[in-house]
């Protein structure tokens, strides 16, 4: 009986090692992307309050990230997502939308994509093989960086929100959702 293995140890409908690290790419970008267009949302609520510096560190640690991958989909020849455009929209929609709510609220936002894209980073780099190191090293350094921006977030009372259970699974909920798409569309 013939296994459902190929030779690599793929399965069919497997994708190729070329195409696990376009949609690494394609992902991170559209990520990054968000996450610059969720600090630039709460930075246009809360850049006058004590909060805007903290907020405008973490933002040009995003806008590094964000450098990196528009770099590689442009070397890499890389398709970005095709719905970047709502990404525009919806990440800054989520940081007016939170920080509306207050401090807090934009502290458990941040809180709460750290903690989605931590554990989809840290998958990432530990599926990479060797001849792609320098992407894991920047993946496992921009992960660092986004453990830092939670650690921030829970620094700023992200905790106390009101409702903060609900809202962070929610913003995880829809960060999982936004992955699954960017990787493919």
């Amino acid at each position: 009986m013939p296994s459902r293995e190929t030779v690599e140890g793929r399965l069919p409908g497997d994708p190729t090692p070329r195409d696990y690290v376009s949609r690494t790419i394609r992902v991170d970008h559209a990520g990054e992307y968000g996450a610059k267009r969720i600090y630039e949302g709460q930075i246009a609520v809360l850049g006058r309050t004590r909060f805007g510096p903290i907020l405008e560190h973490m933002k040009a640690q995003e806008q590094v990230h964000l450098d990196t991958f528009s770099r590689l989909i442009a070397e890499r020849r890389v398709r970005p997502t095709a719905i970047l455009p709502i990404w525009h929209v919806a990440g800054f929609l989520l940081g007016v939308g939170t920080a509306l709510m207050g401090h807090r609220a934009a502290m458990a936002c941040t809180v709460a994509v750290e903690e989605a894209i931590d554990e989809h980073y840290r998958d990432q780099a530990a599926t990479l093989g060797d001849d792609e190191t320098p992407l894991r090293e920047d993946i496992e350094r921009f992960r660092a960086e986004e453990l830092e921006h939670r650690e921030i977030g829970l620094a700023n009372e992200a905790e106390l929100t009101p409702a903060y259970r609900l809202l962070s699974a929610a913003i995880k909920v829809g960060c999982k959702v936004a992955i699954k798409v960017s990787e493919r569309v």
